[in-house]
């Protein structure tokens, strides 16, 4: 083997045994620690807010069953609806196959009393609203502004404003 050949093989292991300044070691562990300790929060983070999205959708749920129980509730012509919707919504969290049409049946038939002898609540009647008592003035002072703007007379603004200043 000649100077040259050997030359040639320490040249070649030198590249693949590339070594790296201390420093710059030192900077790359500083950022794979920080890279992992950030991993680390995102991971923890992401499971809280997956904890929240299922409690959330828990309380959906519950509400959801709740408004439904209500609603039946209401439209069989409840008396004390608060007392129904109490025993109604443990009889549901004691049975979760039952859905709240059963629960209002079921209560119908245990607890008759909580019901009007009515089978369904009937609406009362609209009354009739009341009358603005200014309505017929705001004619009248709109024609006298009509009447001003229109005419340009001085006397029939001061018509106009004699009027607005008795009905404003």
């Amino acid at each position: 083997m000649s100077q040259i050949d050997a030359e040639k093989i320490e040249g070649s292991e030198e590249p693949s045994q590339k070594l790296v300044d201390v420093s710059e070691a030192i900077r790359y562990r500083k950022r794979a620690q920080l890279a992992e300790q950030k991993k680390t929060i995102l991971e923890q983070e992401l499971a809280e807010r997956k904890a929240e999205v299922e409690r959330l959708n828990q309380n959906l749920s519950q509400m959801t069953m709740e408004r439904q129980l209500i609603d039946g509730l209401v439209s069989a012509g409840v008396r004390d609806l608060d007392a129904a919707v109490i025993i109604g919504r443990t009889k549901l969290e004691n049975d979760k196959e039952t859905t709240a049409a059963d629960i209002v049946e079921q209560l119908r038939k245990e607890k008759g009393y909580l019901f009007n002898d009515a089978a369904a609540a009937v609406a009362s009647p609209k009354t009739s609203g009341v009358k603005d008592k200014l309505s017929g003035t705001r004619g009248t002072l709109e024609r006298a502004a009509k009447k001003a703007a229109n005419s340009g007379s001085r006397a029939d603004l001061q018509e106009y404003l004699r009027a607005r200043r008795n009905f404003v």
